[in-house]
Order: C-alpha cells, then sequence, then structure tokens
C-alpha cells in the first residue's frame, strides 16, 4: 500500500522531504512473551512536532540514520507525537510509540530489542495512512470513546501523550532513586524503621528542585512535581524573558519560579537560582539539551550534598570533578520513554489540562511544500512556540471545540 506523507532520509541536501512512500506491515510485538501481530489500518488526524524529529533530520543530513530505518527500507516516515482515527474500530487512538522483544520498555536489556514508532525501525504518523499494532492503539477516555470528529482543544494537548507520558515516568524513576539514595539519612534523623524513612526520604526530595530548560518536557516533569507534592519548591531555569507566553504559563500553571539565564555568565546563573531557590538543590533536572546544565549543577554547585542529577537532556555531555562528586555524595541517572500504563495515566491528565494553550498550528500545506524550511525557520527557530502542531486529516477535527 502507498501513502503520501514525509520521510527521514541519508541524504546532505535533503534528508526530509513529502512525497510517495511505500508502506510495509510486519509482524511486531508490544512486549516479550506477547504474540506477533501485524498492524491495523489507521489514519493520522493531528500531530505535533518534536526536538527528536528534528534531530533525526540533522543525522540523516550527516548521513547516520540507516540504523533508524525499518527493516529492508532506506527511509523513515518521521512522527510520533498525535492522534490518529482507526476505522475498523470506528475510534480515536494513541499509538503507544515504543514495543518490540523486551519485558519492559523502560529497561529494555543488551538481549532484547524495541522499536519505536517515527523514530527507530518502524513508521511514524507524518503520513495519511499507515499500520500500527492492534494493541498499541490506546483509549481514549469514555467522553471521546463515540466522537466522530476531536475537539480541537482536546487534539492538542493530546499531541503532549509521548512527552508528558515521559513526564510521568521520570516522576517514578526520581523518585525510586531517591528513596534509594536518601533513605538511611532518614532512617539515622528520625530513629525510624525503613518503611518510614523511604516514605520520609521521598517526601522530602523534592522540597528544592531545579528544572533546567523550559521546554514542554521541562514543563511537563514540573507539572509532575506539583500534582503528587505540594510543598516542593520548583525554579525553572532558561534564556527566555520572564514575560513570554510560555514561562508565565508554566509558572502559573506550576505554582514555580523562574530564573532568567539569558546574558548571565555560568558564576551568575547559579548565584541568582541559589538566591531564587533559598539554597542547593537536593534534585537537579537537565532539559535544555545545552551542556551548561552539568557546569551550572556540578561547578557552580548548585546540586546539594545527597542530591541526585537527571540527565534528560540527550546531546550534552555530562561530566563531574570526581572529588567533590564523591565526597558530596551525589548520583546522576538518565532514563528515557516511558510503559504503557505512563501514558494511559497521561492521556487521562492531558484531557483534563490547559495545555492546549500553548500549541499553535502550522498550515499543512506549508509544511508539506517545505518541510525542512518549517522545521529550521519557523517550528524550531528563536522565538517559536511552546508547541506547533498540524491538522493532518481536517475531517477528524472539530476547529470550533
Amino acid at each position: 500500500m502507498k501513502t503520501y506523507g514525509t520521510y527521514l532520509q541519508n541524504s546532505k541536501s535533503n534528508p526530509l522531504c513529502f512525497g510517495e512512500v511505500n508502506l510495509i506491515n510486519p509482524e511486531r510485538q508490544r512486549l516479550r512473551g506477547e504474540p506477533l501481530k501485524k498492524g491495523v489500518e489507521a489514519y493520522p488526524v493531528f500531530q505535533g512536532f518534536c526536538g527528536t524529529d528534528y534531530e533525526l533530520m540533522k543525522m540523516g543530513k550527516a548521513g547516520k540514520l540507516g540504523a533508524k530505518f525499518p527493516q529492508g527500507e532506506r527511509r523513515l516516515i518521521n512522527g510520533h507525537e498525535g492522534v490518529v482515527w482507526v476505522p475498523s474500530e470506528n475510534r480515536f487512538a494513541i499509538v503507544l510509540i515504543r514495543g518490540g522483544d523486551s519485558f519492559d520498555p523502560t529497561r529494555y536489556t543488551e538481549e532484547e530489542t524495541y522499536f519505536e514508532y517515527g523514530c527507530d525501525g518502524a513508521d511514524g504518523l507524518f503520513c495519511d495512512k499507515n499500520y500500527f499494532h492492534p494493541d498499541m492503539l490506546l483509549h481514549l477516555p469514555q467522553t471521546y470513546e463515540n466522537c466522530k470528529k476531536l475537539p480541537l482543544s482536546v487534539a492538542k494537548r493530546l499531541a503532549f501523550s509521548d512527552p508528558y507520558a515521559c513526564a510521568v515516568f521520570q516522576l517514578e524513576r526520581t523518585e525510586d532513586v531517591g528513596m534509594a539514595q536518601n533513605f538511611r539519612v532518614e532512617m539515622a534523623k528520625l530513629k525510624c524503621g525503613e518503611e518510614e524513612a523511604r516514605d520520609s526520604a521521598r517526601k522530602n526530595l523534592f522540597n528544592k528542585t531545579v528544572i533546567f530548560g523550559l521546554g514542554t518536557t521541562g514543563l511537563f516533569i514540573g507539572d509532575q512535581i506539583r500534582r503528587s507534592y505540594e510543598n516542593a519548591e520548583i525554579v525553572y531555569v532558561a534564556r527566555s524573558g520572564e514575560n513570554t507566553k510560555k514561562v508565565r504559563f508554566a509558572v502559573n500553571e506550576t505554582k514555580a519560579k523562574y530564573v532568567c539565564s539569558d546574558g548571565l555568565s555560568d558564576e551568575e546563573t547559579a548565584e541568582k537560582i541559589l538566591e531564587t531557590l533559598g539554597g542547593r538543590a537536593g534534585v537537579f533536572i537537565g532539559t535544555s539539551g545545552t551542556e551548561v546544565e552539568h557546569k551550572i549543577a556540578f561547578e557552580q554547585k548548585v546540586l546539594g550534598c545527597n542530591g541526585i542529577y537527571n540527565s534528560f537532556s540527550l546531546g550534552p555531555k555530562v561530566t563531574f570533578d570526581t572529588m567533590p562528586f564523591g565526597f558530596e555524595n551525589h548520583v546522576i541517572f538518565a532514563s528515557i520513554n516511558f510503559r504503557q500504563s505512563h501514558m494511559e495515566k497521561a492521556i487521562e491528565i492531558l484531557c483534563e489540562s490547559r495545555f492546549d494553550q500553548i500549541v499553535e498550528l502550522i498550515d499543512k500545506e506549508e509544511f508539506i511544500g517545505d518541510p525542512m524550511g518549517c522545521y529550521e525557520n519557523k517550528i524550531y527557530a528563536k522565538g517559536a512556540p511552546a508547541k506547533t502542531a498540524v491538522i493532518w486529516n481536517n475531517k477528524y477535527i472539530d476547529t470550533e471545540k
């Protein structure tokens, strides 16, 4: 079956283009031990743009995309954030992006394999139709089960299903690591048993939290922390001006504080963070994609003793001086992706959220006319919206709601 869509390829001059693509439908498995199944046909309806797509485009320009292509193909249909219509079931769905021969997609091992729709080994959403594993087409809340046209406001919110699911997992993972890191200190301090100490360590973990970078990833991690920890002290750090729309939204939505680092040296940035936070951080979450993150945390000592460094950015190198690192008992961890339960929770939260307010649309014809130019000059250019999305099939979207 053929379709039209955008696809990534290895090409110095044209790593992302729009045109006719021949679709494949290999058998895949959702998790290890489950049966292999062919995909069912679905029509992508509404898609959000992700920085991963932009990075993959750069990889294609450098000729480094080969390992990402579906087996036997020399291209990858990109896109992994959005809503699809499943004609055989007469419903909308969110595609669970990661599957494969692994017990837990957040903990795959060297002996296990995985695929990710639109990112790695499987075609994604920026096309008129495609095949997706039937058990990986997640349901929307009951309110929208019999809906024939999805309200635009809801579609905008659901474009965040993938990154918000990552944030749900980030909270879980940080709690797991933080409890293990600090419960023995709590046992000594409170003179209590292990169960009570672990609970105390978890509750105190986010007392002083720095989120470095204020894209949607940083915002959603902050939102997850705030929903679970009413008394958490959260400080976002980014270059955007304090009065920009996305900063005002993030600060108000998550009851956080903000430090604008634009024009500041590393030393000045750290000083301002420490002053705003009222001390060194117990948790430092890097989401900016820049190497400044680890310098602020370690070299400028914004991360305090027994602190947790969550490296969520893709690309920058993290380095540290082993002397203070060892004596201050820091922990660095990284974890990306999510399980199905994380995405299902994300869908429920997003449908009732106000995150549609930070999504702006790009016209489909403008995008498919020059996909590379749109990524470089509009979607990820300076001053771009917090999130850009496109209505791919307006037959299924109610633009009045």
